[in-house]
């Protein structure tokens, strides 16, 4: 049977009348009419059964087929599983579909009018003959459809509402926008010329501000008040045809490879990220989502192959593209939500579902103004069961206007004795400005503590746990003394970080991950390979990362500073032991961002 309960693949193959007589399948009596998926969808791998008989809507045309699936599983695989014996030993069965003709009734089969909408909703085919699909209840069950809708608003309507606040809000936050960047530094004088047309174009916006201020103040009011009723995250379902990896099954599979990717984008609003010397966050986040495709759709992915083109030696490297094979992706400063749907666009059809537009906005507890998210962004290869966010209620300065806090979510790895195997995923981004210790010392301590209460759900439920991982940029090093406070934080005592000895004391293959802004633009910033090739020199190093915004003086050897981490636990005397196989530093999104990315490849065994 299909594993998870989904379809696998995207091929619907023809079947003859005599490829159904061979199965000796019976008739098709107790079968009722069952929606999945549209034609030009993957209906793939099913449940075994003697018959399915589905309506097919199409997702894009709406046009409706009735097709009459039959299993494709020789005679000899019969065990009887089934009703009538149609039941097959092969795990997961194949099921071969041929369409009948309109009009044409399958076992006393009546066809109604579904709507596509209804496709997209029921992605499971059911027949009430057949008793051999997972309960809900079974631990290798995916998770039920709406578990996690993919609105963050409980009814349609408050959510068309919210539409309209922020096509309302949009003409005066566009205008804002090119505003602030006609005031972000350049790198070169201008002109006398340019300085004029750059005085022209500012009064042209300016005006069509006070254009816009009659639509956005009410949408603004519209805004505030629907924040209320908001889930703190969207959720994007993975399409119909996607095919998470098949369960993992210890003992029979002993050990499993799990790949984690975080990256810190830097994708503000095109004004705020000019003064990053950032622009263009729209074609940035295209760019960005092309590149990361590399590492979500390998030639050949097996989710069991611990032997995927990752550096070998030693167990830290540097690296100008991205690995393939990953399985979450943690991303962060996503904050504009035009780039955050671009980079959605291409992970939820490639990868699998995706939480993002993470934050509690409007007015909260402090009393503070939320007007950006989190800019937290987390994809899965895995099905996601639950996901949270906790909003931190300690901000200064400028991170006082975004909701920065902690998204958990948990994601369904297989089954072990019956019980299902989860892991924790926990992704955060922490207070900025580099004098901000205390605060950001108080942002640990509640981090670690919601992600136990998070993760205590499990503890009741009789789950086993593979792994705890907490990644994500944290804002501080492990090599300056003005960090002692974070260095030495019980976040170290809780999860392992792969890259740290000590309190500032690092892997002698550890890297910094922050680049200095100022040559993000120049040639070697702006390649992969280039870039790489410079930071594995000490003369490389010095110029491409960034030192201490405090200081000048430069520890040497100079690493740079680490400020984005990948951390890791297992459950002490737990059925199954996490450890590590390869850290990896990135340098494939050179001139898309002002960090490198980290990965890290985790072995999951039972112990």
């Amino acid at each position: 049977m299909d594993p998870w309960g989904l379809g696998s693949n995207g091929n619907l193959s023809a079947t003859s009348k005599e490829s159904q007589n061979q199965e000796g399948a019976p008739t098709p009596r107790g079968c009722r009419e069952s929606v999945v998926g549209g034609v030009d969808s993957a209906l793939g791998e099913l449940e075994c059964a003697a018959y399915s008989v589905l309506t097919c809507v199409g997702a894009s045309t709406g046009e409706e087929r009735t097709l009459l699936l039959t299993c494709a599983a020789p005679p000899a695989l019969k065990n009887g599983r089934g009703p009538r014996g149609a039941g097959c030993s092969r795990s997961p069965c194949a099921f071969a579909a041929a369409e009948v003709p309109r009009g044409f009734g399958v076992g006393g089969f009546a066809k109604r009018k579904r709507r596509a909408t209804q496709a997209r909703a029921s992605p499971r085919a059911l027949c009430t003959g057949c008793a051999t699909w997972p309960s809900p209840l079974d631990s290798s069950a995916p998770p039920a459809p709406g578990a996690l809708r993919p609105s963050p608003f409980p009814h349609p309507a408050l959510h068309g509402l919210h539409r309209l606040a922020r096509a309302l809000l949009f003409p005066a936050y566009w205008t804002l926008d090119q505003l602030l960047g006609c005031c972000a530094p350049t790198a070169r004088p201008m002109s006398l010329g340019r300085l004029r047309r750059a005085a022209r174009g500012f009064a042209a916006l300016l005006l069509l501000l006070l254009v816009g201020l009659p639509l956005a103040l009410p949408g603004l009011l519209l805004w505030l008040w629907l924040q209320v009723w908001r889930r703190p995250f969207c959720y994007r379902p993975p399409p119909l045809c996607w095919a998470p990896p098949a369960p993992w099954r210890p003992p029979a599979e002993p050990g499993r490879c799990f790949a984690f990717l975080t990256a810190d984008l830097c994708l503000l609003p095109d004004g705020l990220a000019r003064f990053s010397n950032l622009p263009h966050s729209q074609r940035r986040a295209e760019a960005i989502g092309a590149a990361l495709l590399a590492g979500l759709r390998p030639p050949l992915y097996r989710a069991t192959d611990c032997t995927q083109p990752w550096p070998r030696a030693p167990r830290g490297a540097l690296v100008a593209s991205l690995p393939v094979g990953l399985d979450f992706v943690c991303l962060q400063e996503v904050f504009d939500l035009r780039a955050a749907r671009r980079l959605v666009n291409r992970l939820a059809p490639n990868l699998g579902p995706v939480l993002y537009d993470v934050g509690t906005f409007g007015l909260q507890p402090g009393p503070h103004l939320k007007l950006l998210g989190s800019g937290l962004l987390l994809a899965s290869r895995y099905p996601l069961l639950r996901a949270a966010f906790r909003c931190f209620p300690h901000a200064r300065g400028e991170d006082a206007l975004a909701s920065k806090g902690l998204l958990s979510a948990q994601a369904q790895l297989g089954c072990l004795d019956g019980r299902r195997i989860v892991g924790f995923l926990h992704c955060t981004h922490l207070q900025a400005p580099a004098e901000d210790g205390p605060l950001r010392s108080k942002q640990l301590t509640l981090m670690l503590d919601w992600a136990e209460q998070f993760e205590a759900q499990s503890d009741q439920s009789g789950e086993v746990v593979a792994f705890s991982v907490l990644l994500g940029n944290l804002n501080f090093d492990n090599c300056s003394k003005d960090h002692a406070l974070e260095q030495e934080h019980e976040l170290f005592s809780r999860f392992q970080d792969p890259c740290r000895l000590g309190t500032r004391q690092e892997q002698p293959w550890a890297l910094g991950t922050i680049l200095s802004t100022s040559v993000l633009h120049h040639s070697v910033a702006c390649s992969p390979e280039m870039l790489r090739r410079a930071l594995e020199q000490e003369k490389g190093r010095h110029l491409y990362l960034a030192g201490h915004p405090c200081r000048s003086l430069r520890a040497k050897p100079w690493r740079g500073r680490r400020l984005d981490y990948i951390t890791y636990c297992g459950v002490p005397g737990g059925l199954l032991r996490p450890e590590v196989q390869q850290v990896m530093f990135s340098t494939a999104l050179a001139g898309l961002t002002d960090h490198l990315v980290v990965g890290l490849q985790l072995r999951v065994s039972a112990s």
